[in-house]
Order: C-alpha cells, then structure tokens, then sequence
C-alpha cells in the first residue's frame, strides 16, 4: 500500500504470484505500459538529443515507458529539488548531474541511495563509476582546445590556454564555471582542493579580452566562425566537434587533466521509482553507451561496450595522459559552491 492508500504496482504483481507469466500476449503488453511516465532532468542541447536517441527511443519506449525531459541548467534544477524535498512526491524520476553535483545532492540529503541489485546491466559497470548515490554515464577529461590555424605555436598546458597574448580569442563557457576554474587554477600551479589562485589567471584573462559563452553549443558556434581560437573543453566534446566539421585540435595539458563524469541521481521522493532503475539500467545498456561513444566522444563506464578502434584512439588518452587525470575534491566544490558562482557571476563575467 502506497502512502495515498492505493496498491503499489510491486504489489499487485507480486499477488500475482507465478502465474503472472503466464499471461496473454495482450496483458503484458498492458502490464508494461504500467511502467508508466519516467521524468529525466537534463541539461538540453545536444546530450538530450541523445539521450533519447541512444536510451529513451530504442530501449525504453518499445517496452511502454514515456519519457518526458525536464531541459534546464544544473543549478535550476538542483534548487528546485531542494525546494521539493520535504514533498511526498517531486516532479522527476531521474536527474542529470556531474560527479561534483552528485556529491552535493546527496550532502543534501535529498538522494535515493542506488539498489544496483534492481539493474540487470550493473554487473558491467566500471567500479569506480559505481557510487552509493548514483550511476556514471560516460566520463572524459579537460584539455585544451584551439584552432591550428589562429594559434601557434600549439599550446601544451592549461598555461597557455590563457595565456593574456591570445586576446579576445580566448573563451570559456559559462555552465562550466567550476570546471573552468580548476584549469585555471591548475594553470597557476594550484590544486583542486583550493581554487583561490585561479582567480587571478582568470581576471588577467579577462583584462585581455577573454569571452564567456553561455553553453557548450554557443562555444562550438564561436570556434566554427573563428570568433575565438582556444579554451577549454571536455576531450569528448571536441571529438564531437570534430567529427561536424570544425577545425578543432585537442592537447592533454601537461599541469593535469581534470576529469569529469556525469552520471545520474533519483530522487528520494521521485514518484516512479520503478520507471527511474528500468531508466539507469537502460543507460547502462551496451549499445547506449557505445552510442555515445561514436555520437558524442564520451567514454563508456561499462566493460562490454565495444567501442570501434579509431572512435577508442581519438577520444580515449594514452597511458602516459592517464597517469596525470585528475580526480576533483567534490567535498571541498560542494562546500564552495555558491562562493564560487558568486564570484564567478559578479567577478569575472560581471
């Protein structure tokens, strides 16, 4: 019995008992049109289009399911689940984050925590990409991005990428803040545990003419029109950059490579639970994840997807790049987060 006094679907399947597989062709049909609406919180753009076309369509809707994306920035959404918290019910099933937001959302205390026993396809997923809170989607890493025919000679470092000698035709993107940060804090000889040096490679940036793009879209449009000619940018999205076209080359920098991982959180009051596992096992499918592989140059956080050998070369890193990734302090980004778009928001682009 649910908390409003109806049958929970668990329930009335499980009163079925062994004959429930016994039922007409029909009536399962019916009985997974009870999977019901599941509601994905995501950033928009191009990585919703994909979700729904390597997850949603193929695997989940031929099985009854409707998925509906909540499209809004990271920040809104995140708000908006603290602000629905103490509710019975939220209004979404599944909610897209970076590793650094997971962490906060769950120091929130707002998180289911993740029962992999109910994910047929956790069995495949990279150990480290397995938190208690929630499921790594694909992961890359911060490198620089520039144009050979606007900068040379090529940079090697995070250093170079602000370099102030560059002008109005550096960039950066706005959604990424904390991200941006990092490198530029790398770049001043830093660490991730504190961002304070940052600031000032990013105000003599500033100084110079550095442009601040509100998404990775926008980047990309401006890198196209040669608007700029180097920033930074997750490895991934550059290969997926490159593969539409434009002139774009990608360096490991030598001060470190910050990684990112997104990955994907459910609610402690998302209305469908059910919906929200048969949603992350789907996620974790081989063939969605080699999707995105090919479609946006991520790496897969499973050990079946078979990712073709050029597409693998291109967006994966060399066992020397390995060496120097870089895993980010999310318990020092959670605590300083609203210092840091504070600063970031009045500061910098101010």
């Amino acid at each position: 019995m649910t908390s409003n006094g109806t049958v929970s679907r668990r329930t009335a399947l499980k009163g079925l008992g062994a004959g429930a597989v016994a039922l007409p062709a029909f009536l399962r049909g019916q009985a997974l049109a009870e999977g019901g609406r599941v509601v994905v919180g995501t950033w928009g753009g191009d990585y919703a289009k994909l979700l729904a076309k390597n997850i949603e369509d193929p695997l989940l809707k031929p099985k009854g399911y409707e998925v509906a994306q909540d499209q809004a920035a990271d920040t809104a959404r995140r708000t908006k689940m603290l602000a629905e918290k103490r509710l019975p019910r939220g209004t979404s099933d599944i909610q897209g984050l970076s590793a650094a937001n997971m962490f906060e959302m769950n120091e929130a205390g707002v998180l289911e925590q993740i029962d992999y026993s109910k994910m047929p396809n956790a069995k495949n997923i990279l150990p480290a990409m397995k938190y208690p809170y929630g499921v790594g989607h694909i992961y890359s890493g911060k490198v620089v991005v520039y144009n050979p025919k606007l900068i040379t000679p090529a940079p090697t470092s995070f250093k170079d990428a602000f370099d102030p000698k560059h002008g109005n035709k550096m960039g950066v993107i706005d959604i990424q803040y904390q991200y941006v940060m990092v490198a530029a804090t790398l770049a001043a000889g830093g660490k991730v545990s504190d961002l304070e040096p940052g600031k000032a490679v990013l105000m003599e940036a500033k100084k110079a003419g550095c442009r601040v793009y509100p998404t990775n879209e926008n980047f990309a449009q401006a890198l196209k029109t040669e608007e700029i000619g180097i920033g930074v940018m997750w490895k991934a999205r550059a290969v997926q950059w490159q593969n539409a076209g434009i002139k774009v080359n990608t360096v490991a920098p030598k001060e470190g490579i910050p990684m990112y991982v997104s990955g994907f959180v459910m609610p402690k009051n998302a209305p469908n639970k059910a919906g929200g596992y048969a949603w992350l096992d789907a996620m974790m499918a081989a063939s969605a994840q080699e999707g995105f592989a090919v479609d946006m140059g991520y790496n897969p956080t499973v050990t079946d997807a078979k990712v073709p050998p050029d597409t693998q070369k291109r967006i994966g890193f060399t066992d020397e790049e390995k060496k120097r990734l870089i895993d980010l302090d999310y318990g020092y980004l959670a605590k300083n987060d609203s210092a840091f778009q504070d600063w970031w928001n009045k500061s910098f682009k101010g």
